[in-house]
């Protein structure tokens, strides 16, 4: 069985809850990706998403007070993180039934060890249709629906 803590990325960027959005936005632009889960004592406290930076940015042009927002602001604190052991099957239901973009891996302390990313999964995907598709000739192609 596959299990998460083979697939997610080890070296994970994160943030700090003190860290301004302009940190956020350089973190994300230089490093291609859409979430950084924030950490406190290398502990996950909490996540930040494109999507977060988007909305806490335009609420800061409606208001153009022009003061730094902190990450801890707009973070989303109740962040579903899962275990190194959980399958990848399971990874993928829990993704697709919350409509979650990572998962954040924790240890038993809840230490963040790693994520797991869509991007993960649809390498994952290309992987198994390659395979297939060399095992088995033009008829693996493996149906969408």
């Amino acid at each position: 069985m596959l299990t998460v803590g083979e697939l997610m990325t080890r070296d994970v960027i994160t943030l700090e809850e003190t860290d301004d959005l302009v940190r956020v936005d350089d973190l994300l632009k230089l490093n291609h990706i859409r979430h950084l889960p924030v950490v406190r004592e290398g502990r996950l406290v909490g996540l930040v998403s494109h999507r977060d930076l988007i909305r806490a940015l335009s609420r800061q042009l409606a208001s153009s007070g022009a003061k730094p927002i902190a990450v801890a602001s707009i973070m989303s604190r109740d962040v579903e993180a899962v275990g190194l052991d959980l399958s990848v099957r399971d990874a993928i239901y829990k993704l697709l039934d919350h409509r979650f973009g990572c998962l954040p891996v924790v240890d038993r302390d809840r230490r963040l060890v790693g994520i797991v990313t869509e991007a993960d999964f649809m390498r994952l995907a290309a992987r198994l249709l390659d395979a297939a598709r060399t095992r088995g000739g033009e008829e693996a192609e493996v149906s969408a629906h």
